[in-house]
């Protein structure tokens, strides 16, 4: 029979208990449920299990079960974002949400849909555009990357700026507890969640509230016709970021924008126009006025791939999401640039007109880029900024993927504490070590 020892964490389990993996072969079939492999660690801790439940039914009684048992849970989907947020300070299963993969509404003269967390963000675009409409998101991965993980990572992109982000595109959340229980937004709410925004709680927050199960979002109609970049190459980046500014400030109606800048050549703005033709015309018209300072360089679609292609053989390299004011782009610029020569590092940057970007670091020693991204969490930090540390390479230190978790980490503390009192969902992942 095989074993396990459960560790203890807040009264889920006594530490010396032994529990029996059958109890859970029983609970939602043996066929369900298979040892761990190397492939299934998160952020390089090995889980013992894995369970693959075939609706919501198993994957809670499947969660009821570790609960009971001390067993630390970590969620996954498509596992495109295993590695982000800090190493699980414990872990025994695997809960997948893979074969919960239905479409389960699609309410097209509304605009809205429902979707169960495992299905791949690909797959529901191609659903929607069956009739003319799509999520307005650009997650990274969107052919493996699932709805479920999409929302607890908060990962969107370039889109953000004309549609806003997750939170705000999400309109209801079914959440499975860690005792078990269902908690639903707009309908009956379980295990005293009453007064909680759920769709908001469970976006970005790593798993470690509850399984996100299934989510319906408000939908954006696909645009007429195929819409259009340009791309602009600016002396500086303070030219860079007084572009970025300057097109945010005026009146224009871009669908994206962003700045591009690395160590060895001249920074670049793109921005991207959807709509009729005539109207994408009269924008890109606006847009070259706007620029007369910079040269217009080119107009490929493919440089909103440019946050995808920082994580491009990133395993020796370090990725990091930052936060700061859009007019302080240039800044965080310069900011990354001092670090990285300090250390003899490679960078590129992508920032979004929002003020949300993305850096990566390569360096020829791992602790340089330690030594860098401190340094670059302490500046932004000073600045009512942030960086979040997505991956970072072997070898870099101990270096926490969070930073400050400042004023709120009392009440996220006791948010989890409400949510998931024995301490059962990706323990240690979160901000602050939730």
């Amino acid at each position: 029979m095989a074993q396990a020892d459960a560790s203890s964490r807040g009264g889920a389990g006594a530490a010396t208990a032994e529990v029996s993996w059958d109890e859970l072969r029983g609970a939602i079939g043996a066929e369900q449920v298979r040892p761990a492999g190397p492939a299934d660690a998160v952020a390089s801790v090995a889980p013992r299990m894995v369970a693959e439940p075939a609706d919501v039914t198993q994957l809670a009684a499947a969660l009821r079960w570790a609960n009971d048992a001390g067993i630390a849970v970590a969620p996954r989907g498509g596992g495109t974002k295993l590695g982000w947020g800090n190493a699980p300070k414990e872990l025994g299963l695997i809960l997948s949400t893979k074969r919960l993969n239905r479409i389960v509404e699609h309410a097209w003269a509304d605009l809205t849909v429902v979707v169960e967390a495992g299905v791949t963000f690909g797959k529901l675009q191609s659903a929607l555009a069956e009739h003319g409409q799509r999520l307005a998101v650009d997650p990274l991965w969107p052919e493996n990357a699932t709805i479920g993980g999409i929302l607890s990572t908060n990962d969107s992109g370039a889109l953000r700026l004309r549609f806003g982000g997750l939170r705000d595109l999400v309109i209801g959340v079914t959440l499975v507890l860690p005792d078990g229980t269902l908690a639903k937004s707009g309908g009956k709410v379980v295990k005293n969640v009453a007064g909680y925004d759920l769709p908001k709680l469970a976006t970005g927050a790593l798993g470690t509230l509850g399984v996100i199960t299934q989510a319906g979002f408000r939908l954006h109609p696909v645009p007429p016709s195929e819409g259009r970049t340009l791309t602009f190459r600016a002396g500086s980046v303070s030219e860079a970021n007084r572009l970025i500014v300057e097109m945010q400030g005026s009146a224009l109606a871009h669908t994206s924008l962003q700045a591009r800048a690395q160590h060895d050549a001249q920074p670049e703005v793109d921005v991207r126009f959807d709509g009729t033709p005539a109207g994408i015309e009269a924008q890109c018209s606006t847009a070259r006025k706007l620029a007369a300072f910079a040269v217009e360089t080119g107009e490929s679609a493919e440089v909103w791939n440019a946050r995808q292609e920082l994580w491009r053989k990133a395993d020796s390299s370090a990725v990091a999401k930052f936060s700061v004011l859009p007019s302080h782009i240039a800044a965080a610029c310069e900011t990354v640039r001092k670090a990285a020569d300090k250390g003899g590092m490679k960078w590129r940057i992508v920032a979004q007109g929002t003020g949300l970007g993305w850096v990566r670091l390569e360096a020829p020693k791992p602790e340089h880029i330690g030594d860098a991204l401190a340094t670059l969490r302490a500046e932004f930090e000073k600045d009512a900024g942030s960086l979040f540390i997505a991956h970072r390479p072997d070898g870099a230190g101990a270096v926490d993927a969070w930073g400050s978790p400042g004023d709120a980490y009392p009440l996220m503390v006791r948010v989890k504490q409400q949510f998931d009192p024995r301490g059962t969902l990706n323990p240690g992942r979160f901000v602050g070590g939730i």
